[in-house]
């Protein structure tokens, strides 16, 4: 597979992990007040090729994360499955992505075929980049918006920095769900 085709997706290729516990999370805890949380994660990029829609010709790479708390090395705190979608006609990312707790997510931004860095963003309601989330997460953590940026250290090393903003019943203020994490390749 060339992997030119995945434009700035094909520095993602492969297998990545922290090095230890340095990822930072900033979620609500169970009484939905803030709760910092380090963690150490996975992630996975694999190529799946070109997928066309009609004329619209998009390239993949199929993706899992799992994360795992400081302390904790047996089941993971979190879990993503999904994938990064480059549209080189359009120059578009696309992060289409599930969390097994009942949220979607289709994010995406503009970006250079060569760039070293990229921001993703869905919103709720939007009916291009957009949220959903079951109906217990729309009443308790209402999901407002979702914003990923990536950046590429090296060739072996990028950081990401997330920020999804969460409406969570009884509370006035908007609650910043942060998480940011460097990852290294490992294969």
């Amino acid at each position: 597979m060339d992997n030119i085709n995945y434009g700035p997706l094909r520095f993602l290729i492969g297998k990545w992990a922290s090095e230890g516990f340095m990822g930072e999370n900033t979620a609500p805890d169970p009484d939905r007040k803030i709760e910092n949380t380090k963690f150490r994660q996975e992630m996975f990029f694999e190529p799946i090729g070109d997928v066309n829609n009609h004329e619209q010709v998009l390239y993949a790479l199929k993706y899992s994360t799992h994360a795992w708390e400081e302390g904790s090395n047996e089941d993971p705190f979190h879990e993503e499955t999904g994938y990064f979608i480059w549209d080189k006609a359009n120059r578009q990312i696309m992060k289409s992505f599930i969390v097994p707790r009942g949220i979607a997510v289709n994010a995406g931004g503009d970006a250079d075929i060569n760039a070293t860095e990229f921001l993703l963003a869905a919103e709720l309601g939007s009916p291009t980049y957009g949220l959903c989330s079951n109906k217990f997460l729309d009443e308790e953590f209402k999901t407002l918006s979702y914003e990923i940026k990536f950046e590429f250290l090296d060739e072996g090393k990028f950081l990401y920095n997330e920020n999804t903003r969460i409406k969570i019943k009884g509370q006035e203020s908007i609650f910043d769900h942060r998480e940011s994490n460097t990852l290294v390749k490992i294969n």
